[in-house]
């Protein structure tokens, strides 16, 4: 694989290509706000209060391809960040944390492709943020087994984020959506400013 060539054993230090989609997670969130912005300068009619971000992308809005395939690019980046998160995850649960990102990628990418209007599109809306949730606590609790101080912190991120959104009475969808993205943000601008820019892939039992 190009970013383990020597498989799981021994210390390999991260290729070029690898640790360069370190700032992906960055570029998927700086770009998925971007997309969110445009798609409501191009559609006056909606109202954050009122509608929900998918509304930008369904059948009934101005240039609805500009959401759509936004979010796909957006999954590209974030699928790239997980890429970077297996190359340099220290533990096996790391690993799985990282492998539901890229999990989490696909569903974001089935929200452009099943645009609102679509039988598919509230399933793969609600499993983009139930899987990136279940992410956030699995890579936390790794990084907690392997001493990272902000594993700990960043799992209550993960585990209290549904507390509100199930419990609280929020105006509309896109507002409950810009929490959900807001969370994941905070996570992956955590994760990138603390992982070392040319990480090492440690030892790993079987």
């Amino acid at each position: 694989m190009w970013w383990d060539p020597q498989g799981f054993y021994g210390r390999v230090p991260v290729p070029f290509m690898a640790s360069r989609l370190r700032f992906a997670g960055l570029a998927a969130a700086a770009l998925a706000w971007v997309v969110i912005l445009a798609s409501i300068a191009l559609n006056p009619w909606f109202v954050f209060v009122r509608n929900a971000f998918s509304d930008l992308g369904g059948p009934h809005a101005n240039y609805p391809w500009v959401y759509n395939y936004g979010l796909i690019g957006v999954a590209v980046l974030t699928f790239l960040f997980s890429a970077y998160l297996l190359s340099t995850s220290r533990n096996k649960v790391e690993a799985a944390g990282a492998s539901y990102i890229s999990v989490a990628a696909v569903f974001l990418a089935l929200i452009g492709v099943f645009h609102e209007g679509t039988y598919p599109h509230v399933f793969v809306s609600l499993w983009f943020f139930v899987q990136f949730d279940l992410a956030i606590m699995a890579w936390s609790i790794g990084a907690a087994m392997a001493g990272d101080r902000a594993g700990w912190p960043l799992f209550l991120l993960g585990a209290a984020a549904p507390i509100p959104a199930a419990l609280l009475r929020w105006p509309s969808a896109a507002t409950l959506e810009a929490y959900g993205v807001a969370v994941i943000d905070v996570f992956v601008i955590a994760v990138t400013l603390r992982r070392p820019q040319q990480a090492v892939r440690t030892a790993r039992p079987l």
